[in-house]
């Protein structure tokens, strides 16, 4: 269960805030570790492909939880405001005993699309040849390695071209 909510608290960081990839790992742990990795061209282009398609499959995720939240008679930005509240002991949001009932429903329907959302991504990065976990240890690494970025722009690159 603990897994399931970090992953529904991520998915709502990447879809609704940052509208990145959807990674399912702890952008404090990504910050704090520098990981050393192998990584052959092939390989490499396997988790370029896995990417893109987390992308372009977080934009549609994106697009659908932000009419989700519409739809429950939120505005994205003060769904969010009270689900950071609702999140952190350290942050107060004022909000009404309507807009707490309409969090809580829309969030409720926001958690019933995390599973199919979650086995999407899997089948994503295991489509590429990759396992979700050395998708992550790849992730890891281009958050502190250079040559391995420059890498990954140029590889992206050639294959839009």
């Amino acid at each position: 269960m603990f897994k399931s909510k970090k992953i529904a608290g991520l998915l709502f960081v990447f879809a609704l805030v940052t509208g990145s990839a959807a990674i399912a790992q702890d952008p404090t742990m990504q910050q704090q570790q520098t990981v050393d990795v192998d990584v052959s061209d092939a390989e490499l282009s396997k988790f370029a492909k896995a990417y893109q398609g987390l992308r372009m499959m977080n934009q549609q995720v994106n697009q659908k939880m932000m009419k989700t939240v519409q739809d429950g008679g939120l505005e994205v930005q003060r769904f969010n405001e009270i689900h950071q509240a609702s999140q952190d002991p350290n942050k107060e949001v004022e909000a009404s005993e309507e807009e707490l009932e309409k969090h809580k429903t829309i969030l409720t329907e926001i958690e019933s699309m995390q599973g199919d959302f979650q086995k999407k991504m899997e089948t994503t990065i295991k489509d590429q040849g990759l396992t979700v976990e050395r998708y992550q240890k790849l992730a890891m690494a281009l958050q502190s390695d250079q040559e391995l970025q420059t890498r990954l722009q140029k590889m992206m690159q050639q294959g839009q071209g």
